[in-house]
Order: structure tokens, then sequence, then C-alpha cells
């Protein structure tokens, strides 16, 4: 069979797309690109919002289109959620939940031999165990590969589905995560990003938060690469936790910091768990261990309840807080959620004016990081080559592009950060590649 894959949404779904990419192969499966006429089209979904839930549908029929004699299977989030919803789209004869992405491929056969569809979605209370989609062994990125670590949340935030679509926190076992780093890094990878639904809850279901000690054990690893965070939640970690992390040189001095707003009032009404005087504290921890350290984060406009006021102090956030990059979403009442049922729905036109007037602040602090980062000496792991320049990312998240000469994608580069260039910042390589050192 001819199977190409396409993939919405979290980094999650993309490593769990590369696990699926691979087990097809080894069943001896072609894979092809998502473009191209196949004869199977794996889709693995996001709902975070309803434009997910869009793009998910909209991508269905497009692959139906491309072959109409195809096989459509579907799974991830938006299987999850709404399965039937799903199954009723042209075209779409399996549906697989999130729990059920190691039963994809011989349902696929399967229905390639009987022609029967079929929707294997567990319940939200059946959710309790770590689907295990083997070892992975590559990825599509050539110096930097995903490591999933743990699957579901119970923060339960009052605007989102994903714990009901992903189920209560599960661990992948330290042992297990331990075996796949070391094979990335022997295939060359030299940038290893540990991934979860809610990355700092990893061991929260097994008696403590164990995130700690996952980070000890793989930095003790040999070789030459470094550890990133692909997110942490403020729901769960705070200064001091902060601190223990930056004990581990490997770690990179970046973190994705998912503030969502800057006002007490509509975090309260989130259910998000903390201040923003406590943020802001996490942040001040990180500052002081690097002035320069990239903090990302995600923030939402229009929130039910959202004053004038409440806005306004999501604006100063990003000032304050010095954000690197920060992701604007406007709310998206989500079905069963509480913030769906909640009274004062801030009308769209104004979600989309706070978007508008957010984005334009972010970008505006993404500048004044790039001017602050002018100078700086960071180490830089290339990933890709285009018209004669290199391109790839600090330890603190810059893009940085460089003139490709004798470049490796398996080796650190110290860089000279000169001047915004493109989306992110032109770069000088300093003297030769690193070699045999740590992050620092």
């Amino acid at each position: 069979m001819r199977v190409a894959f396409h993939t919405l949404g979290c980094k999650v779904n993309q490593y769990e797309t590369e696990a699926l990419r691979e087990k097809f192969s080894r069943a001896g499966h072609m894979i092809v690109h998502e473009d191209e006429a196949a004869d199977v089209y794996v889709i693995n979904t996001c709902t975070v919002t309803s434009l997910a839930d869009r793009k998910s549908r909209q991508f269905i029929r497009r692959s139906r289109k491309r072959n109409p004699e195809a096989v459509i299977a579907v799974t991830g989030c938006y299987a999850q959620m709404k399965p039937e919803e799903v199954a009723a789209i042209e075209g779409v004869e399996i549906v697989a939940g999130t729990d059920e992405k190691s039963r994809l491929l011989p349902m696929i056969e399967e229905y390639m031999r009987n022609h029967r569809g079929a929707v294997a979605v567990r319940s939200y209370e059946e959710l309790v165990r770590y689907e295990d989609l083997g070892v992975i062994e590559a990825m599509e990125s050539r110096s930097r590969a995903f490591v999933k670590i743990q699957e579901g949340c119970n923060r339960f935030c009052s605007y989102c589905v994903i714990p009901y679509a992903r189920g209560n926190v599960r661990s992948r076992g330290a042992a297990e995560i331990e075996k796949e780093v070391r094979g990335l890094l022997d295939r060359g990878y030299r940038e290893i990003v540990l991934t979860g639904i809610n990355t700092a809850l990893y061991g929260a279901d097994r008696g403590g938060l164990e995130i700690d000690g996952l980070l000890g054990r793989l930095n003790s690893l040999e070789g030459d690469f470094r550890i990133r965070l692909s997110s942490l939640e403020p729901t769960v970690i705070d200064r001091t936790y902060v601190q223990r992390l930056l004990r581990y040189d490997r770690l990179c001095h970046h973190l994705h910091l998912s503030v969502q707003s800057g006002s007490d009032h509509v975090l309260t009404a989130m259910n998000r768990g903390y201040s923003r005087s406590e943020y802001l504290e996490i942040v001040k921890v990180l500052r002081e261990f690097d002035p320069c350290y990239g903090i990302t984060t995600d923030i939402i406009t229009g929130f039910p309840s959202e004053t004038e006021e409440d806005f306004l102090d999501s604006v100063r956030m990003v000032t304050e807080a010095g954000f690197s990059r920060v992701h604007v979403f406007k709310y998206s009442a989500r079905e069963g959620t509480k913030a769906a049922r909640m009274d004062a729905q801030v009308p769209g036109e104004v979600r989309a004016r706070r978007s508008r007037v957010l984005t334009e602040a972010a970008e505006r602090q993404a500048e004044l990081f790039f001017e602050r980062s002018a100078g700086e000496l960071r180490q830089t792991l290339f990933e890709q080559e285009e018209d004669g320049m290199v391109s790839g990312y600090t330890d603190n998240y810059v893009k940085v592009y460089a003139r490709a000469q004798n470049i490796s994608f398996d080796r650190f580069y110290d860089v000279k950060l000169c001047r915004k260039y493109k989306d992110g910042m032109l770069g000088e390589v300093a003297g030769q590649e690193r070699k045999g050192e740590n992050n620092g």
C-alpha cells in the first residue's frame, strides 16, 4: 500500500504520526507525501479549537478528492471527541481514538480484505493506560527529535477539552524513554525534545512529580547533545521547581510557559491555579539565570467576562515577561467545557480586535528580544540548508540564519547573533564547531 500521513496540532501528534510511519514502513508499506496520490490517508487530528476541527474536516475532504478510491483513516483528538461526526464525513472508513492508534495498521489491513468500516474509540473513563507505539528510530528533521514521555492531563482548565480527549495522566517508563533517546543519539540527533500533553505532570500517576529525576537520568548520558522541554505548565510548577531544573547543563535555555492571560480575574475564571505575580516570579528566576533566556507562551483573548482592563493586563504581561514569542488565540467555545456555559461571552468582533492588538504587541516584544540578543554568542544546531544559507535554533530558541560553509547538521556551533533577519536573526559562526561540550 501507498500510505500518506497528515498531522494537525501539537508536538505530541507529530511524534505519534512519526511512530505510525515507522510502524507502517516496517510492515512493508510505502510512505508517500501527503500531497501525492495514495491508497491510504491517515489523518491525525486536533480539536483544541473549532478552527482545528474545521481544518481536520478540510484535509479529510481534500484527501478524498485526491483519490476517491483511497481508504481514509482518521485518528487524534477530533476523532476521539466526535467519532460519529467524523465517521459521517464522506470517504471516512476508519476512526480511531487517541488511545487506539496502535490498532490503525491492523484495522486498515482488515478493511482492505473485507471493506467494512470500523470505529474504535474508548470512553474517557477507559483512557487509563499508556499506549505503546514502539521506539521510534528517526524523525523528519535531521537534527532534532521529539520523544513523548507522558499522556493525558488532570488540570481541567475551564476552556479546555484536552483532558477529555486524552484522558488522565499516564507516564511512559523511564527505561523506555532512555532507550529511545540513546537510539536517536546513536543515529546523529543532537537535540532531544521531551514532549507530552502536560509534560510537567510526568510521573504524577506514580505518586510524585518525576520530570526532575528523568532529566537527571538523561542529562548523565554520554555524547554531545542537548535536551529541550516542549512546554511546562505553570498550573503545575513554581519558582522552586524551575530552580531545580536549572541544575541540568544539557537543558536548553528555553521554556514554553503558557500564561493564557495576564489578568488575575481571568486566570481564576480559567481555573489556571496561579496568579499573575506567581507567573512573573518564575520569569524572574529564568532571567536571573540567563538575561536572554527564551520564554515563549500562549495567550487567549476574549475569554468569557474578560474586560478591556483584563485584556490590557495581558498586553502588559507581554512586555513585563519579555517573551521571545507569543502564540495568540481568540477564545473558542468548546462544547462540554465550563467556559462555554459562562455568562458574559465576549462578542466575536471584540475577540478579533483584541487578538490583532495583542499580536502586534507580541511582534514588537519579539523585535526587542532580538535587539537584546544582538552580540550574544549562543549554541546553535543547524537543521536546514536553502539558497546558500543554513538555518537552525539557538539553545534559547532563536531561529538563526548563517552562510552555509562546511556546516554539519550533527554538531553544535557557537554563533554570534547579529541582527534581525527574516523570521529570526542573522548569525556568524564563531570558530570551529563545538565538540564534547554541554549546553552550559
